[in-house]
């Protein structure tokens, strides 16, 4: 009897002590989760703001919607009754909505999010059963679809998608908080049960380089030339050539965050910065590359001549001028005045591969540029160590064919012809502020490109370019200097380019003699007979004539001089 006592005993010692002190935990999770719940408070999400601090994306009070799936269950009548005044806000039929808060495992579903602040006040105030108003915030863009596909999208999760907006993420959606408080047993909160709030922290701030003013001009002149000659996108990049900040970055087709479809197979697509991420063969203005490696290395200067025959000839290939013309001497000036393919290849030979190639790793067309937008593209050619590499890739190269290279990657290296031959970092974010204060890029020199002799000797030499074109892209009262571009398109169906097909350009510096900004044009497959110096200098001249207006440029009174005499 004693020992049955005692085994009996034992097991209700052992049995005690499992449930007092091994499985103490999980009853008293249990219970802490029958009589409180926790819910997260979603931080502020940080702006997204222009140079001088306009926003472009920012947050603004929303409502987010909660319906107790108990409470409906329990209470039919007030169910209908509050679905009624929900369906508008949620889209759907009452009847709807109903089922899909009663088919739903949850206690509680979130059955419309981030509405306006003003509607869900009004709706909230009526106190419906069974449904709770949760303060939130909405992603607005105050200057509409401008920069779309740089500043990017954020989910349904408010978690950046694309663009800016996932870049810096971490930084601009803060950190969320939590409320914990008492509840009964249908899960609602108990007005005067206990309470517990951990505040958010509201996100920071990314400031850009972009000028909203210079962006939406850009934006502008870019649709319209799209529209226009009916062409199927295009690039337009303005800089700051001292410092390497974006002042303006737009690319066609892009997307819209005015009307963003989420189910669209086309979204990652659109969401691309197309100056950034993707290549094209750039064509005439490359020349200006050449030219500069040429002078440069002292193979050549401006007066320096040679004969045109009309075409230039390697193996069983031949290279002829965009128009067929032989122009017997012609000056390294009249090169450029002309856009003569032969007088690249002859400039080209005479510097050297070695030596050229090496130029064009010095205005960075071997490597990213690193600039802070996702997805950027690295330029492509062959190098004379490359088995496949013939004399012919030195001859196509000089003249922007043969050879892959992004809008950024070309106009950072003009840019480097504008400031005297640096090549300089660009940039698109100014400032970061975040919790460990504020974060501002510091223009920096990657290295030197060319000599300041070389950068004002081009200059001049390109201003030569303008001036035979001044119609279509000078600026009364202001020295231009600049070049075009019309490249056809490579069929690979085909295996040669396609003369229907072509991509036209303008880059042009201003004022020439001082420079503030650079341009670069750059419009797709424009229909009909399109050239540079007819579609995008035009396109060009409009724009410079704003900017020179919105960033208060001063004429170049010594070029109205000159044109003067």
């Amino acid at each position: 009897m004693a020992l049955v006592l005692l085994v009996s005993t034992g097991g209700l010692i052992a049995r005690l002590f499992q449930l007092q002190v091994i499985e103490h935990g999980r009853y008293a999770r249990e219970a802490y989760e029958e009589h409180y719940a926790e819910r997260p408070t979603y931080a502020t999400r940080g702006p997204i703001l222009d140079r001088s601090g306009q926003p472009l994306a920012m947050s603004v009070e929303a409502w987010d919607i909660y319906v107790n799936r108990l409470v409906w269950e329990s209470e039919t009548q007030a169910a209908a009754e509050s679905s009624s005044v929900l369906a508008p806000i949620t889209g759907e039929e009452p009847s709807a909505l109903v089922a899909r808060v009663l088919n739903q495992a949850n206690g509680e579903l979130l059955v419309a999010e981030a509405i306006d602040y003003s509607v869900g006040l009004n709706v909230r105030e009526q106190e419906l059963t069974g449904v709770r108003f949760e303060p939130s915030s909405r992603r607005v863009y105050p200057e509409g679809d401008l920069a779309s596909a740089l500043i990017g999208f954020i989910g349904r999760d408010r978690i950046g998608l694309a663009g800016l907006e996932e870049r810096y993420n971490e930084t601009l959606q803060g950190t969320p908080g939590v409320t914990i408080y008492e509840q009964d047993s249908m899960g609602n909160q108990i007005a005067v049960g206990q309470l517990s709030v951990l505040e958010p922290e509201p996100g920071g701030s990314v400031v850009l380089t972009i000028d909203r003013g210079v962006q939406r001009a850009a934006e502008r002149a870019l649709d319209e030339a799209i529209a226009h000659y009916e062409a199927k996108g295009g690039s337009i990049i303005v800089m700051d050539p001292w410092t390497g900040e974006i002042l303006a970055l737009t690319s066609r087709p892009s997307i819209q965050l005015s009307a963003l479809d989420f189910s669209s197979e086309e979204i990652v697509d659109l969401s691309r910065v197309r100056a950034v991420t993707d290549l094209y063969e750039p064509g005439s203005p490359f020349k200006l590359i050449t030219m500069a490696a040429a002078l440069d290395a002292g193979a050549v200067t401006p007066d320096t001549t040679y004969e045109d025959a009309g075409s230039y000839t390697w193996s069983d290939f031949t290279i002829r001028n965009w128009d067929g013309s032989a122009n017997g001497i012609q000056t390294m000036t009249q090169v450029l005045e002309k856009s003569l393919n032969t007088g690249a290849i002859w400039a080209a030979r005479t510097t050297g591969s070695q030596v050229f190639y090496d130029y064009l790793a010095r205005f960075g067309f071997d490597q990213a540029s690193g600039i802070d937008i996702s997805g950027e593209a690295v330029g492509s050619y062959r190098l004379p160590d490359n088995p496949a590499w013939s004399p012919l890739d030195l001859a196509t190269n000089s003249f922007g064919q043969g050879i892959n290279v992004t809008p950024l990657q070309l106009i950072n290296a003009v840019s480097a012809i504008a400031n005297g031959g640096n090549l300089m970092q660009p940039y698109i974010i100014k400032e970061v502020h975040g919790p460990d204060g504020v974060v501002r890029t510091q223009p920096e020199v990657v290295h030197r490109a060319v000599s300041e002799w070389t950068s004002r000797t081009l200059r001049n030499m390109m201003t030569q370019v303008v001036d035979g074109i001044s119609g279509q892209a000078g600026i009364p009262g202001y020295s231009i200097a600049g070049k075009t571009g019309t490249t056809s398109i490579f069929s690979s169906a085909l295996g040669e380019y396609d003369l229907q097909r072509v991509i036209v350009s303008f880059t042009g510096i201003v004022p020439a003699d001082d420079p503030r900004f650079v341009v670069l044009v750059k419009i797709d497959e424009p229909a009909g007979q399109a050239w540079g110096s007819t579609v995008a200098a035009p396109v060009f001249q409009r724009l410079a004539i704003e900017i020179v207006s919105l960033l208060n440029v001063p004429p170049d009174t010594a070029v109205v001089q000159r044109n003067e005499e």
